[in-house]
């Protein structure tokens, strides 16, 4: 059985579908170990570098696994897949690779972002995915992931996402309109060490007097 970090085991717990694609898949080890759980039937691991294809070609051979040398969804046609993960990478990055090809994305999305997990969020308003679970995961750094599913059958600018409802919306984009409502102890313990920090700063950006505005309120 493939060893996870607890980051991964947690995006391995938001999956469960046919055909899963891994964009940055590096050694492979979430496809492994989805395909080991029974959690997938399928996996496309899709990589931009030759050394880390290589990696995950090693980790994938003999698994029904397509093991994909292309610039993210480059690598993925449109229908192939029921569901697509990026992680560990910054947020801003993975919503160019996701606008890039908005017709290959699959109906189910997960993301890992690294940092800017609030433009993950805009991009899942603004193309009509609604954001349907959020999880937290780590210690001494803590990460998020964030399931994303697209709302068929009606145009994107029409969607309201269920997940901001009755809540104040610019701090749910900021910090999660799930993780807001579960008010969890090691969630606001990180917010209230990040407003001790935006408070301690002799000068703020707007986006962190916004950021501190916010908190403040929620808190």
């Amino acid at each position: 059985m493939p060893h996870l970090d607890q980051r991964l085991k947690t995006v391995a717990r938001q999956i469960r579908w046919h055909v899963h694609a891994d964009i940055g898949s590096d050694h492979g080890h979430l496809i492994q170990s989805l395909l080991a759980a029974g959690r997938i039937q399928r996996g496309i691991a899709i990589e931009n570098k030759q050394q880390p294809l290589e990696n995950s070609q090693a980790t994938l051979a003999n698994l029904n696994v397509d093991v994909r040398l292309a610039d993210g969804l480059d690598g993925l046609q449109s229908g192939e897949a029921d569901g697509v993960s990026i992680c560990g990478m910054g947020g801003r990055a993975m919503v160019r690779i996701l606008d890039k090809h908005p017709r290959r994305i699959p109906i189910n999305v997960v993301l890992q972002p690294n940092r800017d997990s609030d433009h993950v969020r805009r991009w899942g308003l603004r193309t009509g995915h609604r954001l349907v679970d959020e999880q937290l995961s780590g210690c001494a750094r803590m990460f998020q992931i964030l399931r994303f599913q697209r709302a068929t059958g009606t145009p994107a600018n029409d969607i309201i996402d269920p997940a901001y409802r009755d809540i104040d919306r610019e701090a749910a984009i900021l910090f999660g309109p799930h993780l807001l409502r579960r008010n969890a102890e090691p969630w606001k313990n990180r917010l209230q060490e990040e407003l001790v920090y935006l408070q301690s700063l002799n000068a703020l950006s707007v986006t962190m007097k916004n950021r501190r505005d916010a908190i403040i309120r929620i808190l």
